[in-house]
């Protein structure tokens, strides 16, 4: 009744007359266009909204129980520099910060120069690859929370399976997630890890569309195998590449459900060796302090670290190849 009631309205009948009017491909762009414009709606609501309201959050000492915000300026960005400025051990923000830079400049390029790798050699097998890609793929639409709990049980120091393993074979058990020197190293292992099928699949995919006439002409010049590498699949992989690199980052640097499944009481420890900037983003806002005004600067400052640090990389890797 309400859907006939509407179409009554004069300016709907309008409406209709005036698509229907319209030739018939241009009534397909225009529905499509109609179509979009709801998720559309959809993301400016979730994405963009939020990130307005968490850059205006910043200026206040936001308190969410309260009736009214105190305004105060760039206390809390400069709150935050001060907190740079001291010690890792006694300030989380600075170890959240050295930290996210640690995961970021050593898991990145670990996990693409491992994923190219097992690319390249799943691009030469021809028996069995769609198991192969399977297996590869897996962990990576396995939920990270799972993930993280079973890893963090093979990382116990008494009963974990790496440290039953190394004990059979008289080799000194770890500490792994309890030491302060490994336990970073420890959850990047895992990250890497379940991150690799998702590359692997890209690099599979650009492979795929280099043809292999040039590896043939290159053959017939006496090139090897390194030389064709160098010279035609890595040039020609740069879209990938740069792709990979920019998504990459952007995930280590919002590196969080690891940390916090792994590490105890989700407090990014032992000694805030391996917390993130996420990770003190939630702390802070939803922690003891409840400093909602505080953890909404972090997340400015977070975003627009990951802004300059992917157009300084768009502006690096990007390149023609002819």
């Amino acid at each position: 009744m309400i859907l006939l009631e509407w179409l009554q309205y004069p300016f709907v009948w309008s409406y209709q007359q005036t698509v229907e009017k319209l030739s018939l491909p241009k009534q397909k762009i225009f529905w499509a266009y109609v179509f979009l414009f709801i998720p559309l709606i959809f993301f400016l609501y979730i994405r963009i909204y939020p990130t307005i309201q968490a850059f205006g959050m910043s200026f206040y000492d936001w308190n969410p129980l309260a009736v009214e915000q105190e305004f105060i300026g760039f206390d809390n960005y400069a709150e935050i520099f001060e907190d740079v400025q001291k010690p890792a051990l006694t300030s989380p923000t600075r170890a959240a910060f050295e930290n996210t830079v640690k995961y970021v400049v050593i898991g990145m390029p670990l996990q693409l120069v491992l994923s190219l790798s097992i690319a390249l050699m799943l691009s030469e097998i021809r028996r069995f690859v769609d198991f192969y890609r399977v297996i590869f793929f897996l962990p990576f639409v396995t939920s990270t929370i799972a993930v993280a709990w079973v890893f963090r049980w093979l990382y116990q120091p008494q009963h974990g399976l790496f440290n039953v393993v190394l004990a059979a074979f008289s080799l000194p058990t770890q500490d792994f997630l309890d030491s302060r020197g490994q336990a970073l190293f420890s959850i990047l292992a895992v990250v890497i890890w379940q991150g690799l099928g998702f590359a692997v699949i890209i690099f599979l995919a650009g492979l795929k569309q280099i043809p292999r006439t040039y590896y043939e002409a290159a053959e017939v010049d006496g090139s090897s195998r390194w030389q064709s590498f160098w010279n035609i699949t890595l040039p020609l992989l740069n879209p990938s590449i740069v792709y990979l690199v920019v998504l990459q980052t952007i995930s280590f640097l919002r590196m969080f459900a690891p940390v916090l499944a792994m590490t105890s009481q989700g407090d990014g420890g032992p000694l805030n060796s391996t917390t993130t900037v996420v990770l003190r983003v939630f702390r802070e806002a939803f922690g003891t302090r409840s400093k909602m005004g505080y953890s909404a600067a972090l997340t400015v400052v977070l975003f627009a670290v990951i802004l300059m640090v992917t157009i300084i990389q768009l502006r690096l890797t990007t390149r023609s190849v002819d």
